[in-house]
């Protein structure tokens, strides 16, 4: 598919920042296609860009409305469905990376088609995959995984892409998610996949490949996570990963959406993926741990990396604050 730019980025409603992550993951990644930010009354997240209305933003030049949000369950509210149809009069797409699709809600379908405009539903895969084999292919992987979801493992692929590309090392980002897939422009969003293909559908995502070339894939959710850790273990499968790191956010007291749930120790995280990695993988091995330190003030940032580093004995950085070139040091 191709999402026409700029994009106006559509919180809705977002209860917090993290609500509107696919909004800012965007923004942070590829700001050039960014012309503002839409919120409802309510919202509590904020892109610190200019806020606009669907009129403003189609005469500022946009092209495609994303909605920018990740809510619980991913569903499109009824409320908006109302506003977006009216975007698409005024001449702009929309794209959503939600659970619920666009083309599930009739009244935009019929306009789409009424006026030419396309919707795109990233998350849904347009294609079949095979279930996975586990068989070896050429080529090195690493995988992301984390304590929690959201707590940084598509900000960590992306970086190491980086770092690694401007090294003149061969690396893709190979992206699992909805936010991923708008940054890259491609990508399979594997929560949307049948469970019995999932680690399928990641090997057709980082198929073999040159023996000195690196994919980078996006991890998703936690095996700690009640919730989301059927997806986690498809990509420790499917991946075959060589490398992993831990990814993690200090200040949470408990899993995301589950405060039933208290957080794993970090080599008890390390540990449980290893034993799940080594099943397509034997030769597995961490290679860093990348930590979210945006709630923490710069000397107690500092401290708590310094304090994992000791603790795992493996490099521990922050990809915003450090960067994550002693991480790049392992693969390059």
């Amino acid at each position: 598919m191709e999402i026409q730019r700029p994009y106006l980025l559509f919180l809705g409603n977002a209860k917090d920042q993290l609500a509107a992550k696919t909004a800012q993951g965007i923004l942070d990644w590829r700001p050039d296609w960014c012309i503002g930010q839409m919120r409802l009354e309510g919202c509590n997240a904020d892109l610190k860009i200019k806020d606009m209305n669907f009129q403003e933003a189609a005469k500022a030049g946009a092209k495609t409305v994303i909605v920018g949000v990740a809510n619980r369950g991913g569903v499109l509210s009824p409320d908006w469905v109302e506003m977006l149809t009216g975007a698409l009069e005024l001449g702009m797409d929309l794209a959503s990376g939600l659970h619920q699709r666009l083309a599930d809600h009739p009244q935009l379908v019929e306009a789409a088609k009424r006026l030419g405009r396309k919707l795109h539903d990233v998350r849904h895969p347009t294609r079949e995959f095979e279930v996975g084999t586990g068989a070896k292919r050429p080529g090195k992987r690493l995988l992301a995984v984390g304590t929690d979801c959201s707590v940084g493992k598509m900000y960590t692929t992306l970086a190491l892409e980086k770092e690694l590309r401007k090294r003149g090392v061969k690396a893709d980002f190979r992206a699992t998610g909805q936010t991923g897939i708008f940054i890259a422009g491609s990508g399979v969003s594997i929560d949307a996949v049948v469970s019995d293909f999932v680690s399928g559908a990641v090997e057709w995502l980082s198929p073999a490949n040159d023996a000195d070339h690196w994919d980078l894939v996006e991890g998703q959710g936690s095996l700690f996570h009640a919730s989301f850790a059927g997806v986690s273990m498809g990509l420790l499968h499917g991946a075959q990963p060589d490398a992993l790191v831990l990814c993690h956010e200090p200040t949470r007291t408990h899993m995301r959406g589950l405060p039933h749930y208290p957080l794993p120790g970090l080599k008890e995280c390390m540990e449980a993926n290893l034993a799940a990695a080594k099943l397509t993988n034997p030769k597995v091995k961490f290679v860093g741990a990348s930590i979210n330190t945006k709630g923490l003030d710069e000397a107690a940032a500092k401290d708590y990396l310094a304090k994992v580093e000791r603790e795992i004995g493996l490099p521990t950085v922050d990809p915003i604050r450090t960067g994550v070139g002693r991480i790049a040091d392992a693969l390059s």
